[in-house]
Formats: structure tokens, sequence, C-alpha cells
């Protein structure tokens, strides 16, 4: 038997800073960069009742970790429920068992830091953020982090919503929060565009960008969802979190690439590859650049560890007992 440390989502509650969360996430991007392996997530799909299963993994050798994401959305409670396994990279041993709901937002929000880190300009100030949902304030509070951020203008399309959004982030943040009453206003004059939203067509127009801007996308992580247009995709720099995603469930790139401004060949490489110096992010200041966040593994193995080793110190969560194989598989 192996005792596995079980945490829920309370134990991880605020157990790291966004700031910690970003250092984790781009050291596992680093690693990833560096060969460590990693997969596209795969989802099986349910007629009746309407729901999905979803998983996705990844090794980070340095950290000493592996393991991933398994979560259900949909079916007869309409909810979903996250499930983190965290492994030891070297023994193979099931280290801790996360319920991955409250991190969830912090380490998607580190992973579209580390491709603003890596691809927006050294100067940029001013962010625009088009949704208010968890995910844009995992998003928002992590790229507060590596960039010195004056001006934020948060649109969606309902305006309580926003409105609420850019009041608690104004609290929350040095910078200026103001709600606008489209994508287009928050978009003009932005130095990065951030998408958090669960958008089948497009949510800005590419035309509106500025030559320069950079741009984080993370709610594209199916063919028929596209956060935005070909027109951004072709005028960009174009930066999945993994290469074998692309052609898999990047909508807003396959998209592109059935109108035919692009080619599988407009992919200029992966994050990791970015972060580990194996490939050039940004190269000039008119340039515009694309993040496309899909979700992966390499964060949520990242995070995992960091919240693993985290509550570890401060002696929390509680005991759970695993039989290995060599056990358990006894045919009895």
């Amino acid at each position: 038997m192996t005792d596995t440390l079980f945490l829920t989502s309370d134990d991880v509650s605020g157990l790291a800073t966004p700031g910690e969360y970003v250092e984790a996430v781009r050291e596992g991007y680093r690693q990833r960069g560096e060969g460590a392996p990693a997969e596209p997530r795969t989802t099986l799909v349910n007629d009746e009742p309407t729901g999905m299963l979803t998983g996705y993994s990844a090794v980070l050798p340095e950290t000493g970790a592996m393991g991933g994401y398994m979560y259900t959305a949909g079916f007869g409670e309409r909810d979903a429920w996250f499930v983190t396994p965290l492994f030891d990279a070297e023994s193979g041993e099931p280290k801790a068992l996360l319920d991955g709901a409250s991190m969830n937002p912090f380490k998607t929000g580190a992973a579209g830091a580390v491709g603003v880190d890596a691809l927006a300009r050294e100067d940029a100030t001013k962010l625009a953020i088009v949704g208010s949902g968890a995910q844009a304030r995992g998003q928002l509070r992590a790229t507060a982090t590596v960039r010195d951020l004056d001006s934020v203008w948060v649109y969606s399309p309902t305006k309580e919503n926003r409105e609420s959004f850019a009041a608690e982030m104004n609290e929350r943040l040095d910078a200026s929060v103001a709600a606008v009453a489209s994508s287009a206003a928050a978009v003009e004059d932005a130095d990065v565009v951030v998408t958090a939203t669960n958008a089948s067509e497009p949510v800005f127009d590419g035309d509106l960008l500025d030559d320069g801007t950079h741009v984080t996308a993370m709610g594209q992580y199916h063919p028929e969802k596209r956060e935005l247009d070909a027109e951004t995709i072709a005028r960009a720099t174009y930066v999945p979190d993994l290469r074998d995603r692309v052609t898999q469930d990047a909508g807003s790139f396959l998209h592109a690439l059935e109108e035919g401004v692009v080619s599988e060949d407009h992919v200029h490489a992966e994050l990791g590859e970015v972060v580990a110096g194996k490939a050039p992010g940004r190269e000039s200041d008119d340039e515009v650049t694309v993040f496309d966040s899909g979700g992966t593994g390499i964060e949520t193995v990242a995070a995992a560890q960091l919240l693993y080793e985290k509550a570890r110190s401060e002696d929390l969560g509680s005991t759970i007992s695993l039989s290995p194989a060599s056990e358990a598989l006894t045919g009895e």
C-alpha cells in the first residue's frame, strides 16, 4: 500500500499566488520545449444525457511529477467535476489526488500569462479582456504578474457581469479597470488582448488590432469554437500550446485553414519551444502574435505539484491508501 495525499478544493484554494502559478507553469513549458512528453486532450461525447468526458496528461521530468486532468461536464447534473492525479516521475507511485476545480482558473491563467510574457511587447501596459467569468479573472490576475498594466478594458455581453468584474479587479489590481460596451471598444489601442469565452463565433474583428498587439485566446478547444477570426490568425505569428492540437481542436486555426488564408506551415512554434529558447518569440515591435491556449497537462501537472508541495509544508489534506498492481492483481 502507498499513502497518497488527497487535497480537496478547499485545501488548495488560495494556497498559491498567481505569480507562483506562473513561475511553475513557465518551468513546465520550458521542459516541454526541451522534449517533455505531453498529449492533447481526448474528449468522449455522450448523447443522452448530453455530456463529455475529457482527459489529458503530461510528464515533467525535472519537476519530478506527471499526471493530468480528467473531468466531466454536462450529463444529468449539468455541472462539471475536475480530478487531478499526480504521480512521481521517478518511481511512478501516486503522490496526490486533487480536486482540481479551484485551481483551474489559476493554472489556465498562468499558461496565458506565460504566453503573454513570451510574446507580448515588453512595454505592453494596456490590456483588453473579453469575458468576465472565473477564467477571465484568472487570466487577468496572472497577466498582471508579467506586465506592468496601467489600463484594462473588459467586455462581456451582460452589462452587470462586466461592471461587477471591473469593480472587483479595480480593487484587486493596481491598474485602472473599466467596463466597456463592446469588444471593439475594448480591443481598440490595446497592447494585449485576452479572450476567455465559450464563443462559437469570433469575439472581435481582427482588422481592429493595432500592429504589435499580442492576443491570448483560451476558449477555443473544439473544432466549432473560435474566438478569433481568420484575419487575426492570418496576421499573426501563431503559437499554440501543443502543435498536435492545432488540427485536432484549435477551432480558430481550423476555420482559417478551411478559408484558405493559412496553411499548416503557419504554426510558428509551440509555446514551450519559445520559452526554452528553441524558437524565437516576438521579433519586431509591429508584429502581431497569438498564443492559442486550449489547455494541456503541462500547466495542470506543474500547478498540481506546486500545490502538493505547499500542502505538505502546511500539513494540509488527508491520506488515502492505494495498492500497487503487484499486491492488488491477485486474481483471487
